[in-house]
């Protein structure tokens, strides 16, 4: 299809004006470059277009309306050509170029949406970027919607449908997909066309509900139905061949997955006979059919059959490939994700007979998917993209820990645990480490975008009420800044994902006498890897169907106060088992443990594991492996390595107490905490209605602690973590934009840890907003916290501060001193009240040695305690209570 529209032909035969003179309008020249090259578009000829514009910004007269859409005209012609040609990066630069253009300068007489924004958004699902995509189909629909007798309205709402169906699908979001598709077939008046089209789509996301051969009989049934419905709809219509081919080759899916092979074949040769008939055959496509005969004899153990069919694909999708090496070079590679899928799967035949050759297919896959997380902006699709590449890594560290015991080779178990450490809490470490040298242009950029993005999320919230109009205005001003970020950060395209430096940790560990168990929660195997004393050792976990329920079960315990006490030898029993699958160490020449935990070990409290089971109902004696170890957390080993060592200074709090008097959200003991804290420690306490965030953000940098008591959530599917202040409730991603260095946050609040949860980045939480805004050690909850119980454990976690502990050891000496307190009563001294606070942080104290200014202070101190002058306030007795704190939100 050739996208060179009506206007372009009013112009194309104008070569000399009417006096016959040789001057062409610049207007004219660009629609002749255009026609020139659609009537003999190639790879090569996309130069001269290129060339066409250049030389138009490069002409210093003003530019009229007409010349710009004539430019618009032409990046839209460019876009389409580059896809075709198999650049897509290039194809989203032009389209996007082309919007900027139209909306910038208000043109009109253009179908923008139908030459422009439904293709951009199609791409950015294609490479992955579903925000974008997202945006890009709500904005063209707002558009429909509210134009007065907009052409082909119908036409394009349908088309919004389907390509947000796409997105919800490619988003794992299928559910929402199925409904959408499901609610259009049974409510809209469709033609057999749409029908069909949609039928296919639904297919495809029931076929996606459920996973390999386990796809359960009814969903089986629906697939089938829906896309043996969507060829009928479909195949006596014209220009729908391909869709055809596409219902015959998820027909071909369905059968292989239920090893149906024969029929498979069969529909897979329909497919392909379809597809060639076309006109325009556009190699990904080709590519996916040819990706998918490989893995239909993969899937029948025909495996050099499968790798020839591999190499059709890097023949279609790399015109220089060389079938002789069976893999391509790095530099032959580019972002495209049928590429990827093509590479692991001649992985999985190479690993059979040569592993270390399928690692480098799979590192080449690694490499387009670095290429692929360049292009992305957002958040949740950088994620998105890394979540991808965990199946990967499971089955590199089975192939890496295969042949360690094979050769007995250290390197492997480095490179697997490199491998680990890629998608450890990747998206953090690459914000907090780009942001250090971003320049300030970006920076305000990064800044506005998640503003704006924070107020789509509020107004979205308000469900039936929210302002479509306002949320559309929003979303067109978040897409202009991501285009204008997308501009400056893709000058730095040689984006690597930060490498561990083993040798630095290992000297870490030894000063901060401790040793590291870091987990990597798969979808088949958990692995866990051991540290200490300069070695690194590898493990398998339990198999999934066993450790994964136990430690579920674990974890359960602590939804209620009652759970535990109701069932003391049923928690000491499962509290032994989640420790002995998790092979915790029970001796250790070091009692300082770092744990990196993964997957659902986020939501799990290590200090409260049993070591040892009892009879004892007495919850002070049981064995816990607090008793054992002091306990610090830490997102990553990066992480760890980088974070801020513990400055030995005096230190000053900033103290948030909302306490809400007289609401029902009262918290009556945070004022006791408040005063513990405040007898021992200069500051500044923000009380009652001063309790703002604006005053929060106007005082957070000039402080060492951030403490917090208040109220938060961990939100749900659809809602966000947030955190309560007294005039307003902030999203965790609100507050990613506070840019703050302190030695310290606490969050004495319910839930601060507890998030929506992804494997490898971890729990969306209110402290991965501090974290986000640049706070390295973190004290938060994992649950439900008590007033009173908080309020104890603070004081005495700020009382082992004063006395020159570091925050880790406070945090395991508070709980200690809570466990032995005969203040309280059993009931009390439940695992649910004390262990809900963990620390996420280093462990490691500032050094000042060499340093004049810090023995300057010391000296002054002590002068100062020699003429009996006492630089510490005295530390008032606090009163404990026993009314429970208000968890209501």
């Amino acid at each position: 299809m050739n996208l060179y529209h009506l206007y372009g032909l009013i112009f194309f035969f104008i070569n000399l004006n009417v006096f016959g003179q040789n001057s062409i309008s610049q207007e004219d020249k660009i629609y002749n470059a255009v026609d020139v090259f659609a009537a003999h578009p190639s790879a090569k000829a996309l130069q001269n277009l290129k060339n066409t514009e250049a030389d138009f910004w490069k002409n210093p007269k003003p530019k009229t309306k007409d010349e710009l859409l004539a430019i618009v005209v032409l990046n839209c012609n460019k876009a389409y050509y580059e896809n075709q040609f198999g650049q897509t990066e290039n194809a989203i630069s032009s389209y996007e170029k082309a919007w900027q253009i139209y909306q910038k300068h208000k043109l009109s007489n253009y179908d923008i949406i139908e030459f422009c924004l439904k293709p951009l958004g199609n791409l950015y699902t294609v490479l992955g970027d579903y925000d974008s995509a997202e945006n890009t189909i709500k904005q063209y629909f707002f558009i429909v919607n509210t134009a007065k007798n907009y052409p082909e309205g119908q036409k394009q709402k349908f088309a919004a449908i389907l390509n947000l169906s796409n997105v919800y699908q490619g988003s794992g979001k299928i559910s929402l997909a199925i409904e959408l598709l499901e609610n259009t077939l049974k409510t809209e008046q469709l033609s057999n066309s749409q029908k069909g089209i949609l039928l296919n789509n639904l297919g495809n996301n029931y076929l996606l509900s459920s996973t390999g051969n386990l796809i359960r009989p009814e969903i089986h049934q629906n697939a089938t139905k829906a896309f043996e419905l969507a060829v009928k709809y479909l195949k006596d219509e014209k220009n729908q061949t391909e869709t055809v081919s596409n219902s015959y080759q998820n027909l071909a899916v369905l059968n292989r997955q239920r090893e149906n092979f024969e029929t498979a074949n069969s529909y897979l040769k329909k497919s392909e006979e379809l597809l060639l008939k076309t006109k325009t055959q556009q190699p990904r496509k080709l590519a996916k059919l040819y990706y998918e005969k490989a893995l239909l004899l993969f899937d029948e153990r025909k495996f050099d059959e499968s790798s020839k069919q591999i190499s059709v694909v890097f023949k279609i999708l790399l015109p220089n490939y060389n079938s002789k090496n069976i893999l391509p070079e790095q530099s032959q590679l580019y972002t495209e994700t049928v590429l990827v899928d093509a590479l692991d799967l001649q992985a999985e035949i190479l690993k059979i007979k040569q592993p270390k050759k399928a690692l480098k297919a799979f590192d080449l896959s690694f490499y387009i998917e670095d290429l692929l997380m360049n292009s992305l902006i957002y958040e949740n699709s950088k994620i998105l993209m890394q979540l991808r590449s965990r199946n990967r890594t499971e089955k590199c560290i089975l192939i890496y820990n295969e042949l360690f015991k094979k050769e007995g080779k250290t390197h492997y178990l480095e490179e697997a645990f490199e491998l680990a450490e890629r998608t450890k809490s990747g998206i953090l470490q690459r914000y907090r480490s780009n942001i250090k040298s971003a320049s300030a242009e970006e920076k305000q950029l990064l800044h506005e975008l998640q503003n704006l993005n924070n107020a789509i999320l509020k107004e979205q919230q308000k469900g039936d009420s929210a302002d479509i109009s306002k949320i559309n205005q929003f979303i067109k001003k978040e897409n202009e800044l991501m285009i204008s970020l997308k501009k400056i950060q893709l000058k730095n395209l040689d984006y690597l994902p930060e490498k561990s430096d083993l040798k630095a940790l290992f000297s870490k560990l030894e000063d901060d006498k401790a040793m590291m168990v870091y987990y990597f929660m798969g979808f088949d195997n958990q692995y866990y890897f051991t540290l200490q004393n300069n070695t690194i050792q590898l493990n398998l976990l339990n198999t999934t169907h066993v450790s994964i329920p136990k430690i579920v079960q674990f974890v359960d315990y602590f939804n209620s106060p009652d759970a535990i006490t109701n069932d003391i030898a049923g928690y000491q029993k499962c509290g032994k088992d989640v420790f002995n699958i998790l092979k915790l160490p029970n001796n250790s020449v070091y009692q300082n443990l770092i744990i990196v935990p993964d997957g659902i070990l986020n939501f799990l409290p290590f200090e409260a594991l049993i070591t040892q089971e009892s009879k004892t109902t007495n919850f002070a004696k049981m064995h816990y492996l607090l008793n054992d170890f002091k306990i610090a957390y830490n997102l990553s080993a990066n992480i760890y390595l980088s974070s801020k060592p513990v400055s030995r200074l005096e230190k000053t709090v900033l103290g948030v107490f909302p306490v809400f008097e007289g609401t029902p959200f009262e918290l009556s003991y945070s004022k006791k905490e408040l005063e513990a804290i405040r007898s021992n420690f200069n500051g500044k306490y923000l009380e009652n209605s001063d309790a703002s965030y604006q005053n929060f953000k106007n005082n957070a940098a000039a402080y060492s602690i951030l403490h917090l008591s208040t109220h938060a959530s961990s939100g749900d599917i659809e809602t966000p973590a947030s955190i309560k202040f007294y005039d307003q409730e902030i999203l965790y991603s609100e507050l990613y934009n506070l840019h703050i260095n302190p030695d310290l946050v606490v969050l004495s609040a319910c839930e601060t840890g507890i998030g929506k949860l992804y494997k490898a980045e971890g729990a969306m939480s209110v402290a991965r907003g501090f974290q986000f805004a640049g706070a390295q050690n973190l004290l938060f909850s994992l649950w439900k916290v008590n007033d009173y119980t908080t309020s104890v454990f603070m004081t005495d976690f700020y009382k082992n501060i004063k006395n020159n502990g570091s925050f880790f050891e406070a945090n395991t000496k508070a709980k200690l001193d809570y466990l032995n307190d005969k203040a309280i009563s059993n009931v009390k001294k439940s695992p649910y009240y004390w262990s809900s606070f963990v620390y996420y942080g280093s462990i490691s104290s500032e050094e000042k040695s060499g340093n004049y200014i810090y023995y300057a202070i010391s000296f002054l101190i002590l002068i100062g305690l020699f003429l009996g002058f006492n630089p510490y306030r005295k530390w008032k007795i606090f009163t404990k209570f026993s009314k429970k704190r208000n968890t209501k939100k």
